[in-house]
């Protein structure tokens, strides 16, 4: 698949088939997502893998109650990845003093990046996808998520049981000026 063919294709998958996510094609997700470029090449996104039945119901019933939506799309998808980053090493220098005006904030743009790209390669392989940042804080605890790491957004992974149409999109010209 070309690269703009895989932009321009993929979609926020909310519905999924039952067949489960191949822990092979899941590792090779994972590979293709850590050369996304971090801040100062620091590589703090790690994931968290959950395909366990009991443990997805218990994020999807008990930990979604500011959006029970996310709790159903959660639900039906076969795996939950937890993007999580770690803590206090984006945007500081080596005395621990901040680079930017931004400070720490830049381990969102990290996770960013690399939820993105993990939604690409899945893509790639046939699988669908969709990133979640509407959950309960009671999560990162269920997650048993450790104290050097914050917990981001959970991605639904699966094979896709839809084809979403192309939403609308803005225009260039909506979207861009020259000065």
């Amino acid at each position: 698949m070309q690269t703009l063919d895989c932009i321009h294709g993929r979609r926020s998958i909310r519905k999924f088939t039952e067949e489960p996510v191949s822990h092979d094609v899941l590792e090779k997700i994972v590979e293709a997502a850590s050369y996304s470029p971090s801040w100062k090449n620091t590589q703090i996104v790690r994931y968290i893998a959950i395909e366990s039945k009991e443990l997805k119901d218990k994020i999807s019933n008990e930990c979604t109650s500011c959006f029970v939506y996310n709790g159903n799309t959660m639900n039906a998808a076969p795996m939950l990845i937890a993007v999580t980053v770690l803590k206090n090493r984006c945007g500081y220098e080596r005395d621990g003093s901040y680079t930017t005006s931004r400070k720490d904030t830049w381990q969102m743009f990290d996770a960013g990046i690399a939820s993105q790209t993990f939604c690409l390669a899945a893509h790639e392989f046939g699988l669908g996808t969709v990133i979640m940042g509407i959950f309960d804080d009671s999560l990162a605890k269920v997650l048993e998520i450790p104290e050097d790491r914050e917990l981001v957004n959970i991605i639904c992974i699966g094979h896709p049981a839809e084809t979403p149409d192309v939403p609308k999109r803005k225009t260039v010209d909506d979207l861009l000026i020259y000065k």
